[in-house]
């Protein structure tokens, strides 16, 4: 019997870290992904280069440019290996809120549909795999904007006081009655219906709710991957827009390799319906304001960008992730890399790219 892991949007960031972490841990490795973010955000951000990587450096890896929303053919992959396959780590997805609003159907077809599918397929063909959903900190909606927040020269921060302070927002935050944006709307159904299938059904499902997502691999586009888009920007003079709340909104940044380390550790001993918030926490975070200031210090030279007061809708003013929870039930995790370390890489490995 073989152990195999299936991977969906295995050419995208978390998705290729994934197919390269796991591929040293199983036999085979499945990838699913077709390039859908070409669709989404335009031809600069293709994933073909990944997934061409993959296929020429992994002797393990086996691709598949099927479509998540089409169950059938899902369901064709998961027949073929059935029971080999232990672990599912899904992160395809539709992850813009701007882009959401411009075609909502295919943003919920893709988000919710999709992971349903996934789950179906699962719970079919392998039911005691171990089945990983990357949900968001969007599912949060606009509630952390209503946190009491101070301004400081250089980033929004929440008062000394409140309880979130030490090490973030936890899980216990409602995820109702709050601006979403469509796109956190796709996600919260997904991630709703995730906790389900753990729940319900009894299967090792764990939903781990993501702050900015980052690293070296990651085809940053205006839309979506805010450090790698901001760092293209900073190497090739291109502007960059800054958008709302003075450019001292914070996020937390957890590098991919960290990220993906946790789903190591929980499908170790996996839990039924468990959710996680996934971040740099404390260790990894900045706001816009300094990570310009960083990526200025890395290329040793000023950015090209503007201010548009403008904020996103449903974008948060700041977040910083507890993962104190994840910690309490896998105390072996840590995170690795910090703000530095993940601009510092995601710098080199534009370099190389271009010198390819």
């Amino acid at each position: 019997m073989a152990n195999i892991c299936v991977v969906t949007g295995s050419s995208g960031l978390i998705g290729s870290e994934s197919v390269e972490f796991f591929s040293e841990k199983f036999d085979k490795v499945v990838g699913i992904d077709n390039n859908m973010r070409m669709r989404f955000f335009g031809a600069d951000a293709s994933t073909e280069w990944n997934t061409s990587r993959l296929v020429n450096s992994i002797g393990n890896f086996e691709h598949h440019a099927a479509d998540i929303r089409d169950i059938d053919a899902i369901d064709k992959i998961f027949a073929l290996y059935g029971k080999d396959i232990k672990l599912i780590v899904h992160t395809a997805a539709q992850p813009s809120h701007d882009w959401a609003a411009r075609e909502p159907i295919t943003d919920f077809t893709v988000n919710a549909n999709g992971t349903l599918n996934m789950l179906e397929a699962t719970r079919k063909h392998c039911p005691e795999a171990t089945f990983i959903f990357t949900s968001t900190n969007k599912v949060y909606g606009d509630t952390p904007n209503y946190l009491p927040l101070v301004e400081q020269e250089h980033r929004w921060e929440i008062d000394a006081s409140h309880p979130y302070f030490a090490k973030g927002i936890d899980e216990s935050m409602s995820i109702d009655n709050t601006k979403h944006s469509l796109f956190g709307a796709s996600k919260v159904a997904a991630d709703v219906v995730a906790q389900e299938y753990g729940k319900y059904f009894g299967m090792n499902v764990g939903i781990f709710r993501g702050g900015c997502l980052t690293g070296p691999k990651h085809s940053g586009t205006q839309l979506h991957g805010f450090l790698s888009y901001l760092m293209k920007c900073a190497i090739t003079g291109d502007k960059y827009t800054v958008f709302g709340y003075k450019g001292k909104q914070v996020r937390d940044n957890i590098h991919s390799w960290d990220l993906v380390n946790m789903f190591w550790h929980f499908h170790q001993a996996p839990r039924q319906g468990e959710v996680y918030n996934a971040g740099g926490g404390r260790f990894s975070n900045c706001s816009m304001a300094e990570a310009i200031q960083i990526c200025e210090k890395i290329t040793g030279k000023p950015m090209n960008y503007s201010y548009s007061e403008t904020n996103r809708i449903g974008d948060h003013i700041w977040w910083i992730s507890d993962t104190s929870k994840f910690e309490a039930h896998y105390p072996g995790w840590k995170l690795n890399y910090n703000i530095d370390d993940i601009l510092t890489q995601i710098h080199q490995a534009f370099l190389t790219r271009a010198k390819a």
